[in-house]
């Protein structure tokens, strides 16, 4: 059973969402106050965070970038349900590591079918994640290619569950620092180049093909069987 945390502040919203998730076969934690969230996530672990960002005690920008730049919550999808509707807005919320911004009003059977989607193709244990060759066990921090072990470190192993669990997302480079290294950090964004580049070194195949894409002028996205020709430095 997937699980779900929902931090929405509207009584009447939060019942009717937790009553239709649970009907669709969904355990629900919650919180109708930004407080404590944090620590709320880390409980529960959940597979999917529902946020409000308009919270009367917090912004759920500012969660949202909390949970980014943690390491064990990180990897987890969150949908961003707010009544902010502009163009600014959704691509602010989007470049802070939402996968998903729904604007109120809206359908909660909508709602529901983009929750799937997330879990759509997903695994039933998130401890091992396979693509292709490469193989990363979280339990055991170790990764594999072709049945090798490779040596990573620490920091490496945390940039690549990051962008490994997100496939094809495109994360700029102060996406990346803040979810990696964190906001307390003496670190430039040139950082990511350096590791980017070590990990291609480590885990790009022998036919030339690098799991690892740069976008010019922005950032970089795990991309499976992406030809090194097409990572070009951003």
């Amino acid at each position: 059973m997937k699980k779900i945390v929902l931090i929405e502040d509207d009584a009447d919203l939060f019942s009717l969402i937790q009553y239709n998730l649970e009907k669709e076969g969904f355990a629900l934690a919650g919180s109708r106050t930004g407080k404590g969230a944090i620590d709320l996530c880390r409980r529960e672990k959940p597979d999917l965070i529902i946020l409000d960002i308009m919270l009367p005690d917090s912004d759920g920008l500012e969660i949202c970038k909390s949970i980014r730049a943690h390491p064990e919550l990180s990897p987890t999808p969150i949908i961003f349900l707010t009544a902010r509707a502009s163009e600014t807005d959704r691509i602010v919320g989007l470049e802070l590591g939402a996968n998903d911004y729904i604007v109120k009003p809206f359908f909660v059977r909508e709602l529901v079918a983009r929750i799937k989607i997330h879990f759509r193709g997903q695994p039933s244990s998130t401890k091992l994640l396979k693509i292709g060759d490469l193989e990363l066990d979280r339990a055991r921090c170790q990764v594999r290619l072709g049945g090798h072990e490779v040596s990573l470190t620490a920091t490496e192993f945390r940039l690549l569950e990051f962008l490994m669990s997100r496939p094809g997302v495109v994360f700029s480079r102060e996406q990346l620092l803040d979810a990696v290294w964190g906001h307390d950090r003496a670190v430039t964004d040139r950082t990511v180049d350096v590791y980017i580049l070590r990990l291609r070194q480590k885990i790009e195949t022998p036919d030339g093909a690098s799991f690892l894409r740069s976008v010019r002028g922005f950032g970089y996205s795990f991309e499976p069987g992406v030809a090194q020709s097409q990572s070009a430095p951003g």
